[in-house]
């Protein structure tokens, strides 16, 4: 399997599986589809019969005229259905926020794809060179999608504002959602295929994945949970944990280069079965709760993922 540093803050925090930071956006992206899926669900409603606002005066049933024309039901009152524009909003929030999932994508895309971090490489199809500098392979998917997400976000505060202060039923204003709805599909359907051509073609680098956990002091929490299970309270274990990194720190060591004797001169309860929690292995392989990032708990997450994908 492959190991890269997990971070927070976007500092080194604990090692995880690439497949398990991966699977947390296809948790994302689930859920975008079930948002949309139940925004097809309330907008497939049918307005016809509401008339100007107040109803019709010819004497139509509209059950059936909703059924023959595909809409699971009649909108129940007819101002509402005059008025409403929830369905462009609802569709719009939902954009929104996978434009949120996407763009958070992009911009580690754009940061692996830098010589400073150099965990992916994109192919051609999906980067463009320099006008000037020959050197340069610019990730162009990823910041485009990363910079169009803002015009959706925009189309949804537009339609809002133009919303909010308008009396029941019919306003002008409300020719503002055709713009928003239109554009905002469009970024999608552009989007979404360019961001998986990316992401299909991309070479990860595992191996500078693997280097990077190296020395990077991200077992201290593997540390401090040992001296938990020995029954020393966490907040002495994270205090007395932090004084070895900081000794690290001051003679150019990392956690891996401690011996035995060096860990129990800060703690009796530091002896040789501490050295077997600074492995990153170990401690990848140590996290195999529910939602985990060992091995065995993301091959239940890519269960259920084919399991969401099927359904």
């Amino acid at each position: 399997p492959t190991i890269l540093p997990g971070t927070t803050h976007l500092q080194h925090a604990q090692p995880v599986l690439l497949a398990h930071h991966l699977l947390a956006y296809f948790w994302m992206l689930q859920r975008d589809r079930e948002r949309l899926t139940g925004c097809k669900q309330r907008l497939n409603v049918c307005p016809l019969g509401a008339g100007a606002l107040a109803g019709s005066t010819f004497p139509i049933d509209r059950q059936q005229t909703a059924q023959e024309l595909g809409f699971d039901r009649p909108i129940p009152n007819s101002m509402d259905a005059v008025s409403d524009r929830d369905f462009v909003l609802e569709f719009l929030a939902g954009a929104s926020i996978m434009m949120v999932h996407l763009s958070r994508l992009a911009e580690e895309v754009i940061l692996w794809n830098s010589p400073e971090f150099g965990f992916i490489e994109l192919d051609d199809t999906v980067t463009t060179g320099s006008s000037i500098m020959p050197q340069k392979k610019n990730p162009d998917v990823a910041e485009l999608t990363r910079g169009k997400s803002g015009r959706v976000f925009g189309h949804l505060m537009g339609l809002l504002t133009a919303m909010k202060g308008l009396p029941l039923t019919y306003n002008k204003d409300m020719q503002e959602d055709k713009e928003a709805l239109f554009d905002a599909v469009d970024t999608l359907q552009l989007i979404l295929p360019a961001v998986t051509l990316m992401l299909s073609t991309a070479r990860f680098r595992r191996d500078r994945m693997r280097r990077a956990t190296e020395r990077d002091f991200s077992l201290a929490t593997d540390l401090a949970d040992f001296l938990a299970r020995r029954g020393m309270p966490f907040r002495e274990a994270h205090h007395l944990v932090g004084r070895i990194v900081a000794y690290c720190i001051q003679h150019s060591l990392a956690l891996e280069d401690l011996d035995a004797s060096t860990l129990g001169s800060f703690s009796p309860e530091l002896d040789a079965e501490a050295l077997k929690v600074l492995n990153v292995e170990a401690s990848v392989a140590a996290r195999k709760t529910y939602g985990g990032t060992a091995a065995e708990a993301v091959d239940q997450q890519l269960r259920e993922a084919e399991e969401a994908l099927a359904t």
